[in-house]
Order: C-alpha cells, then structure tokens, then sequence
C-alpha cells in the first residue's frame, strides 16, 4: 500500500513490508492538535481495522503540544509504540509524553533504528 499523506502534510504513514506501521513526521514540525489527530487517523486508515507494531520517526521533531500529546494516549491501530528520536529534545518530548500521559500499548523510546525494530518485532 502506497504511503498516506497526513492531512496537513507534516508526515506519512506507510505500512510496511514487514508488518511494522511507519509514522514519519518532518523535520522540525510543530506537532499541534489537528495534527496528531490526523496522523492517527491516518494510521487507522492504513491498518484496515487490523492492529501492527509502529514506529514514529520523530528524530528532529520540533515540539509537540500539550493537546497533541493527549490524542496519543487514546488507543489506535498500534498494538506496540517505538518513538525513534535522535536529539537529546526528541528524549525529552518522548519522556515527557511517557511520564505525564499512559500510552494505549507498550511504547519505548530508542535512539537506535535496530534496537526499535527488534523490540518492536519480539511483541509478535
């Protein structure tokens, strides 16, 4: 399936040859409501009513607001959370999204694309 543009363009969302959901945001986006609402609609739409283990490259991710933060708590076609950062900002907005919000699924944050990926597989 061909990757979907979330509404507003400031990511995709693919589902991958290996089962694994792939949400990408671009760099240096400021992630605001409307967007991280978008965004899961989009991996909902990609999943078909079916759950997958996904990943979200948030490596150079600007900020993510307070309201934005909230929608990704709400349960959605992922069954396991990888947050891929690569900036010591990108630990501090995915330990701050861990530490003030409950996750729907198990979620981690990695610095290390293999170490998300094994992680994100051993859950099958």
């Amino acid at each position: 399936m061909e990757p979907l543009v979330v509404d507003g363009g400031k990511g995709t969302v693919e589902l991958r040859s290996d089962g694994v959901i792939h949400l990408i945001w671009e760099p240096k986006v400021r992630i605001q409501l409307e967007d991280a609402q978008a965004a899961m609609a989009a991996v909902n739409e990609i999943a078909g009513g079916r759950t997958y283990p996904m990943l979200v490259d948030m490596a150079t991710t600007e900020d993510v607001t307070r309201a934005a933060r909230s929608v990704f708590s709400i349960p959605c076609a992922a069954d396991r959370i990888a947050l891929l950062g690569a900036s010591p900002v990108d630990r501090i907005i995915a330990n701050f999204f861990l530490g003030v919000h409950i996750p729907p699924c198990p979620t981690r944050f990695f610095t290390s694309r293999t170490e998300s990926m094994k992680w994100l597989q051993a859950g099958n």
